[in-house]
């Protein structure tokens, strides 16, 4: 691609997603949304290959039918109302055709089909940036319209998409789609706390964001794609694949690692607010999650020699790793020490 149309489509999607995040306005909010959607596509269909340009057309029907539902919502609301501010969403109706909306935007289950056929039909650097970027914006609007959302309707949406999302993602061999249902998963989690504590949501997606940054950009670097290919690639840099391995367990939320900070507040909020019950189903649905990640921690380092597979091992390569690796791989690792300190500044 050229780089002074890369240049113009990395700019939009910043403008995108200031625009929405800073706007009181639904309509400038909308706005925002648009342009991060027309901007992604040419990253996600640059290779022309047929499954690239089919993720783009999904993408594209998928997320302007979320954004009609967005400027209805806000409609209605402005009807019923008078009022187009966007933290003054009181009508339920409204309420409710944004949440659908916005989970159809972050692909929460049940409008989770999409997700993991973009990401798959994606580049890993445009994975990157839907996994983390393109979740800002919609996950903001949720954010402000957080104290007048339907509770009993996000923590459905949040269970359910914990369970599909680890359930999904047991028999995958891609993975990028294996990240994709990972993705859904966690986003049950910043979904059932989003109307208690809306910080922690915000916490949680900074976390996962960092986690999720960290494991594309190593994939990234070893050119891997798929599971078999995983399990040849130690060879290639072996340093990085042990800093991967220790990504995708704190992306698995064990202690003591960076990625077991959310998931023990978020469990922590809601046994304060009386929901024990649905903090014991989202610890045990997590078990899921942790399964497929233990089997990509496994295929990274665990499969070293002796053992038989007929695959050609790879070439030792001496290109220096990414400093960005480096350090988004040191932060994945080791924050969980410094929590008290995170805590004081959200």
């Amino acid at each position: 691609m050229n780089p002074q149309a890369k240049l113009v489509f990395i700019f939009s999607l910043l403008l995108g997603t200031t625009i929405t995040m800073s706007s009181n306005h639904w309509i400038m909010a909308w706005t925002g949304l648009e342009i991060n959607t027309l901007a992604i596509l040419p990253l996600i269909s640059k290779s022309h290959h047929p499954r690239a340009i089919e993720a783009a057309t999904k993408y594209f029907l998928v997320q302007a039918a979320a954004s009609a539902l967005v400027l209805f919502s806000s409609m209605t609301n402005a009807w019923h109302t008078g009022q187009w501010d966007i933290t003054q969403l009181t009508h339920p109706v409204s309420c409710l055709i944004l949440t659908s909306a916005i989970a159809m935007k972050l692909g929460l289950v049940p409008f989770h089909f999409w997700f993991p056929e973009v990401l798959q039909g994606s580049p890993l650097t445009t994975g990157l940036l839907l996994s983390t970027a393109m979740k800002l914006p919609p996950i903001t609007l949720l954010y402000m319209t957080s104290p007048s959302l339907n509770t009993t309707l996000l923590t459905t949406m949040a269970i359910l998409s914990t369970a599909l999302g680890g359930w999904m993602g047991l028999n995958q061999t891609q993975i990028r789609k294996i990240l994709a249902f990972s993705s859904i998963s966690h986003l049950g989690w910043m979904t059932i706390i989003i109307v208690y504590n809306p910080k922690l949501t915000l916490l949680n997606f900074y976390l996962y964001s960092l986690m999720t940054a960290t494991v594309f950009l190593a994939l990234n670097s070893i050119k891997v794609l798929k599971l078999s290919t995983l399990m040849t690639a130690w060879t290639k840099v072996p340093s990085l694949n042990a800093m991967l391995l220790l990504t995708l367990l704190s992306l698995a939320g064990l202690p003591p690692l960076t990625g077991f900070l959310p998931k023990w507040l978020i469990i922590q909020e809601l046994t304060k607010q009386d929901m024990a019950p649905a903090a014991t189903i989202l610890s045990l649905l997590s078990l899921l999650g942790l399964f497929f990640y233990l089997r990509l921690a496994y295929c990274t380092t665990i499969t070293l020699p002796p053992h038989t597979t007929n695959h050609m091992k790879l070439w030792h390569t001496n290109k220096p790793t990414n400093i960005l690796v480096a350090i988004l791989a040191t932060m994945s690792i080791i924050l969980l020490p410094i929590s008290p300190m995170i805590l004081t500044i959200i």
